[in-house]
């Protein structure tokens, strides 16, 4: 049994491994000061590089962060606060549905909500579709982390005078900051490499584009566009841009699991000094 275990855990991580080393090899080979800093060439022409979707990445991330993260936690912490009643069964039902939603429905939906009325793509339009797909896993990250904190400790504050909003802000919601990241991440991680929704709504552009309300170019649509090219400089492009994106996905969180660690040892220090002074 214990062989199965470790070779079950092999073969899970083997597709990871092998995939984050195919894109490695292959995209490297792209890399150069002129692939980060600029924008595609012309088909046919060598040199180009897709700076101007890398910027468009982490502004459809940010907008997305800004609508999907505050709304996710906060939709997280009624869920687990109010458990049992009607509204709280209803929205964690719809959350869920809203999970297993293909993107592309979402997408589709954007298009005709956002899209649409306008006449124009958008990355205000891409952004609010990635925050509404942020939403459900924040939400229900946020609210399995919230319950899994001891029930002593939200009686000890209010015992100790707290109001109700002030024990979910200072003790519920720091108790279980670690899990919350961790599932923001996750969120963060999975709206990144979203192609669907941004065919329908940012659409992609060839251009530095800095006003959300016009096109903008994004790493998942420049790989899409440029995978399926009849021109290897653009496949191997597209190879690189890959890796950015595992790159990008990686850093932000290695920087959580920094943040948390930090976290936790000025919490033992203060801790340990407290126990000394006792």
């Amino acid at each position: 049994m214990t062989v199965s275990i470790y070779g079950a855990g092999a073969l899970a991580v083997l597709p990871l491994v092998a995939i984050l080393v195919h894109i490695t090899i292959r995209g490297l080979s792209a890399f150069s000061v002129a692939f980060f800093t600029q924008s595609p060439a012309p088909a046919g022409v060598s040199g180009g590089g897709i700076g101007n979707a890398i910027v468009g990445t982490l502004i459809l991330l940010g907008m997305a962060s800004v609508i999907g993260l505050p709304v996710g936690l906060g939709a997280g912490l009624f869920l687990a606060e109010k458990r049992t009643t009607r509204l709280a069964n209803t929205a964690r039902f719809l959350a869920d549905v809203l999970n297993g939603l293909p993107s592309v429905v979402l997408g589709v939906f954007a298009w005709e909500l956002l899209v649409r009325p306008v006449g124009h793509f958008s990355a205000l339009s891409g952004g609010i579709a990635l925050g509404v797909l942020m939403i459900p896993l924040v939400a229900r990250a946020t609210e399995e982390m919230v319950r899994l904190v001891p029930v002593a400790l939200t009686e000890a504050a209010l015992a100790l005078g707290f109001s109700q909003w002030r024990t979910v802000a200072r003790v519920v919601l720091r108790t279980a900051l670690p899990g919350v990241i961790t599932g923001a991440l996750v969120a963060m991680a999975r709206v990144a490499g979203e192609t669907a929704p941004l065919l329908f709504t940012a659409f992609g552009s060839p251009y530095w584009v800095w006003d959300v309300r016009k096109p903008i170019a994004a790493l998942p649509l420049q790989v899409y566009n440029f995978a399926q090219s009849p021109y290897d400089e653009w496949r191997a492009q597209a190879w690189a841009g890959a890796l950015v994106l595992v790159v990008i996905v990686s850093v932000i969180s290695t920087a959580a699991r920094l943040a948390i660690r930090s976290r936790q040892q000025l919490a033992r220090g203060a801790a340990g000094g407290r126990s000394i002074r006792a």
